[in-house]
């Protein structure tokens, strides 16, 4: 019998507060990183078709980069993801004002949002899979948020290579609420490269147009006869090269949400990097996923001393509808007292010769 080790070591000062990684080892050798800053997964380390290990996704080694940057790696986001116009929503006649942190409008929770507080951490060590359960407490106000919103959220490796995403959370007054995680990943294993000979499936029949701020448009796009049409997967390459207008708007590349099919016995999406064999699957109960190709990633920083190029990873963000408390049809992000929250994403690595 073979039990996931935990390994956990001093990461930093955050306020006054220590920081601390934990490192989930299963009996295949997989590894991930966690902080109880952010909650952010710092790296998962999986094997390619040649049985050599490396870090997949994109994390710093130190905290500081963490604070003196903002790209998200690896980070959660909430307590509402993506962008809502102007920071504004009304909710049950009421007209609530959100903080503004890009431009005038509210992205991925505000100012001081989830990827940037400290929570709460428990591990419960079993045979074969290791559960880190973080808490947060959210004041009613907090980013302009109404109610009280204690937040929980697991992660959980185990020896199927499986990384599981739970989220929940409840309030004491009506609310929004749609956290994400904002992982890049590049399979490559090798800092400093692009993910453009990647392969992207999304099962999607529809996508999200946004305006020239990156906000939904309103209407909902079918992907048949585009380039965002993924049922039979892409190069990244072909994506970023092709005159989409949508595709130029934001530096040729994707930073759209995706409305999910969710076939049964089919993963919602599937990334994979032929060079190394690798291989993630998504599946996840959120009604779409945001795929990121790292578009405005400008390499004015680097990750184990090598620059971060445009197009270093690809983001699978899963989530209720961006900007979905302003636009009919986008579904409900509403937390009320009454009915928690409550959300799976999970992400299965595997390799293929």
């Amino acid at each position: 019998m073979v039990y996931i080790k935990v390994l956990k070591e001093h990461f930093g000062r955050f306020e006054e507060n220590d920081v601390w990684q934990w490192t989930l080892i299963n009996d295949h050798g997989m590894k991930i990183s966690v902080l109880n800053y952010g909650a952010i997964v710092t790296s998962i380390e999986t094997k390619d078709k040649f049985g050599e290990f490396a870090n997949i996704s994109l994390g710093f080694s130190n905290l500081e980069d963490y604070l003196a940057y903002s790209p998200y790696f690896g980070a959660t986001l909430g307590p509402v993801a993506g962008r809502i116009t102007k920071g504004q929503f009304s909710l049950d006649g009421k007209k609530f004002q959100l903080t503004q942190n890009e431009g005038a409008n509210h992205r991925h929770g505000g100012k001081l949002n989830f990827s940037k507080k400290l929570w709460d951490v428990s591990v419960e060590e079993k045979l074969d899979e290791v559960i880190m359960t973080f808490t947060y407490h959210m004041a009613d106000g907090e980013n302009g948020y109404p109610g009280n919103i204690d937040a929980t959220m697991t992660y959980t490796l185990n020896n199927k290579n499986e990384w599981l995403i739970h989220y929940e959370a409840k309030t004491d007054k009506p609310t929004i609420y749609n956290p994400s995680n904002h992982i890049y990943f590049n399979l490559t294993g090798e800092a400093g490269t692009d993910v453009l000979a990647h392969q992207l499936w999304v099962s999607s029949e529809a996508f999200l147009p946004i305006n020239n701020e990156s906000l939904p448009t309103g209407a909902i796009a079918p992907t048949e006869n585009t380039i965002f049409d993924l049922r039979a997967g892409r190069e990244i390459a072909e994506i970023t090269r092709s005159q989409d207008e949508q595709i130029k708007l934001v530096g040729s590349g994707l930073d759209h949400a995706f409305i999910l099919k969710h076939e049964n016995g089919r993963p919602d999406a599937v990334l994979f990097d032929r060079q190394s064999g690798r291989r993630v699957e998504m599946e996840t109960e959120a009604d779409s996923v945001l795929i990121y190709t790292a578009n405005s990633l400008t390499g004015n920083f680097s990750i184990q001393n090598k620059p971060v190029p445009k197009y270093a990873g690809i983001t699978m963000e899963t989530q209720g509808l961006v900007d979905a408390i302003n636009h009919e049809g986008f579904g409900n992000i509403i937390l009320r007292p009454d009915q928690p929250f409550k959300s799976k994403t999970a992400f299965r690595f595997a390799v293929e010769s």
